[in-house]
């Protein structure tokens, strides 16, 4: 696989930080939309989808990590590439399935409702925290600044990793719910 390299330089941090708040500001935007747009019933298959994009990046981040320490710096950079492409992948969908469906209450009762809650909330606010991580980590590899690429990924791979698989988990408790 042939690397893309990116220059070094102080406009790609500026980008990152600017693409790292605008991301999470144009989501909660656009799920702050009432009116829901008529996209077909199709959008309902999204969550399920979303799902398995969750699954599919929890395994890629933890072959990243594994093939990294075994040294597989191609297999490494393959497997966080797909990570990358599949975190986006699912944004995308997430928001169509927003702006296109109701919202479905958890109708879980007892001691799991505010387990449920717990991993809602930490999932979505290190969400939000982990783009900033994972833009620069993604920025660093490619522009060969390996020792700050390690620094970013200090956070970036346990939070990403965490968001993953916790909307896994948050995924099969509320998928009982959805119509």
């Amino acid at each position: 696989m042939e690397a893309l390299v990116l220059d070094k330089s102080p406009k790609y941090n500026k980008l990152i930080n600017i693409v790292a708040v605008l991301i999470p500001v144009v989501v909660a935007v656009l799920l702050g939309i009432r009116q829901k747009v008529d996209l077909g019933e199709w959008t309902r298959v999204l969550p399920h989808l979303n799902g398995v994009i969750n699954t599919l990046t929890s395994v890629l981040l933890v072959a990243g990590w594994y093939f990294v320490r075994k040294g597989n710096v191609d297999a490494h950079r393959r497997s966080m590439t797909g990570a990358f492409v599949l975190g986006s992948l699912f944004l995308v969908s997430y928001v169509l399935y927003h702006l296109s469906n109701e919202s479905t209450a958890f109708g879980g009762e007892g001691l799991i409702r505010p387990v449920y809650y717990f991993l809602l909330i930490s999932h979505i606010v290190l969400s939000v925290v982990v783009v900033w991580f994972v833009l620069r980590a993604v920025y660093f590899a490619f522009s060969n600044q390996i020792a700050e690429h390690r620094k970013a990924v200090k956070w970036a791979l346990p939070i990403w990793l965490y968001v993953s698989v916790t909307g896994v988990i948050v995924y099969l408790l509320i998928s009982p719910y959805y119509q």
